[in-house]
């Protein structure tokens, strides 16, 4: 890479705050602390909760309390292993401090997780009147949640076991997967040295068509070395998830994703199946973009290649500038909480080896702060990943004051502060270049961005009930019957538009949210299109728009969704919601369309 593509070079976070370093003697200290407190509790409380009655919500007060406490420290070690492991996963000091804070961890837990059993098994009369006294408003709705789950918990001594088998389960099979794509040294044709999975990724975006072929051809080849490894993991994890949901009684395999977006299995299929409808405007778009790009055949490796050849590069310090003073323009509140994530070094951008790929923003833990990573690659895309991150970064932020139990939200709603934190920083580059070329190729890459958000989010969650089925029906699936199932799923949403090469077969291995968070995916549909509608508002109400939405920022996971967001006068449970955002998405198309028409 180029001199200027080391910009970020430093960029990394202080994780001083959480701890000083993996061998820091708070971190043995705080799991034994919090091995003592668990024990007390246990001792104090079991037995109790199932008995309460609807007088007692001042000693389920204080046992929640105390719970949410005992949570944040015995979390706290593991929060800060999973981040030194993720900036540098092949130090062995970070995987064996990975490995015991959640063995500690898990041994914490064995003395709480009577806790949650009791209180679903409280008679409904005592738990409504419980749950209606002003005492217990704070943990309402995380009680109410809890019950929700009663008919898929198991017994204690069940629930015991797999928590404690997760570590040499589903977890270690996570790590396992991380480690390996992380330290995966690809080859391009005509480059003398190696790189990451990231960069290479990354080369994607590059205008030189003989690059993007170099790059997609280094990332089949390199996932194919792997291929073998790769499948096991995948088909392990998607076993070890159909036992999870046979076990707990689950409907069907995305059923408790669903539930525990707080979200109901109508919903999600009413959004997906609107986004497939939609699927010729994707097809549309590529057909245009194919015409821009003088191709007679768009292949996957050109799908997002940039429409010329010129377009600007983007160092750390104008991205920096151009997010901060997106977030500020909106709101002042909202840019003096983004600028703490620059100055006190909150945000982790540098390229490494064996960094982990992708970007994250990690809650931490309430009494700290958030934690962002990203491999920053000097494309004004990149300003977008940022934007993104620290969308999440202000949110998470924000609802600190709903403490540890209630701060975070369920996925769907945890992608909205994100991805509307691109679409101020896409109007902000909009109005930094005016230049017609400029302003179609950005409008081009935004359009690229939300049909990944929305329709490629899709169709990893159709290819992932897919895989589900198959490796039930089937049982252990090769590489090529994955690669089968990838294609078709990908085949429907671009039809002829753009021409999937064989290689592409293999690029379902890389994508850690099937590993680390089955059905993750269609949150980021439900967050753009949810988005855009938001964006609407904002233009029609003004600045009357912000408190409400920053308020709901605070208001984290204190309530279910749907409640939040109709304060907002959004409602998504309304089938016709999600056309809304469609029909959005296709004047951004139409847009694209009478520009190219004018240079």
């Amino acid at each position: 890479m180029s001199d200027v593509a080391h910009s970020a070079a430093g960029v990394a976070w202080d994780l001083g705050d959480l701890y000083t370093g993996v061998d820091d003697p708070q971190v043995p200290r705080d799991l034994s602390a919090a091995l003592t407190r668990a024990q007390a509790f246990e001792s104090a409380n079991r037995g109790k909760i199932a008995t309460l009655t609807a007088n007692d919500a001042g000693k389920l007060h204080n046992a929640v309390q105390e719970l949410e406490s005992l949570c944040e420290l015995m979390d706290k070690p593991l929060i800060y292993a999973m981040l030194v492991h993720s900036a540098r996963t092949d130090d062995p000091k970070h995987g064996a401090l990975l490995s015991k804070t959640r063995e500690e961890r898990t041994n914490i837990n064995k003395h709480l997780i009577f806790f949650d059993l009791e209180w679903i098994q409280l008679p409904d009369e005592p738990a409504q009147a419980l749950l209606a006294n002003a005492a217990l408003a704070k943990y309402r709705h995380y009680l109410e949640q809890k019950r929700r789950w009663k008919p898929h918990y198991l017994s204690e001594p069940e629930e015991k076991i797999l928590d404690e088998k997760a570590n040499t389960g589903k977890s270690a099979f996570g790590r396992l997967f991380e480690e390996t794509t992380a330290a995966l040294r690809l080859s391009l044709e005509g480059q003398p040295e190696p790189v990451s999975l990231q960069e290479a990724l990354a080369r994607l975006y590059d205008p030189d068509r003989a690059m993007r072929k170099a790059a997609g051809d280094a990332v089949t080849s390199g996932l194919r070395q792997q291929a073998r490894l790769l499948t096991f993991v995948f088909n392990t994890i998607v076993l070890d998830h159909d036992s999870d949901t046979r076990l707990r009684r689950f409907s069907n395999p995305i059923a408790s994703r669903n539930l525990a977006n707080e979200i109901e299995d109508k919903v999600v299929e009413a959004l997906m199946g609107a986004a497939e409808r939609n699927y010729p405007l994707v097809q549309r778009y590529y057909r245009l973009k194919g015409r821009l790009l003088g191709l007679d055949k768009l292949y996957d490796y050109d799908r997002y290649a940039p429409l010329f050849g010129d377009m600007p590069a983007c160092d750390w310090p104008t991205a920096r500038r151009i997010v901060q003073e997106s977030y500020q323009a909106f709101s002042p509140k909202a840019g003096d909480v983004i600028r703490q994530f620059f100055d006190k070094n909150w945000i982790d951008a540098e390229l490494r080896p064996s960094k982990r790929g992708g970007a994250f923003s990690s809650s931490a833990v309430p009494s700290v702060h958030p934690y962002i990573l990203l491999n920053f690659t000097e494309r004004l895309r990149d300003v977008m990943t940022l934007a993104h991150e620290l969308g999440h970064g202000l949110h998470q932020f924000l609802s600190r004051g709903q403490g540890y139990l209630q701060c975070d939200t369920p996925l769907t709603t945890a992608e909205m502060a994100s991805v509307f934190g691109e679409m101020l920083t896409f109007q902000r580059l909009q109005a930094l270049y005016p230049d017609p070329r400029l302003r179609l190729a950005m409008l081009c890459s935004k359009i690229e961005d939300a049909f990944a958000t929305v329709f490629r989010q899709v169709v990893l969650t159709r290819f992932e009930l897919d895989l589900h089925r198959a490796r039930k029906e089937q049982g252990e699936l090769s590489a090529d019957a994955i690669g089968e199932l990838w294609m078709n799923a990908n085949r429907a949403m671009f039809a002829d538009s753009v021409e999937m090469t064989d290689g592409y077969a293999c690029w379902w291995s890389y994508i850690g949210h099937f590993i680390r968070s089955p059905f993750y995916c269609y949150a980021y549909a439900f967050g753009e299109l949810l988005v855009l509608a938001l964006v609407q508002k904002h233009k029609l109400e003004g600045a009357a728009f912000v408190p409400k939405y920053l308020e709901m920022l605070a208001a984290g996971g204190s309530d279910a969704p749907h409640v939040l967001l109709a304060k907002l006068g959004v409602d998504v449970t309304d089938p016709g919601f999600w056309e809304l955002g469609l029909r959005l998405l296709g004047d951004m198309v139409a847009e694209a369309e009478r520009l190219a028409k004018s240079i």
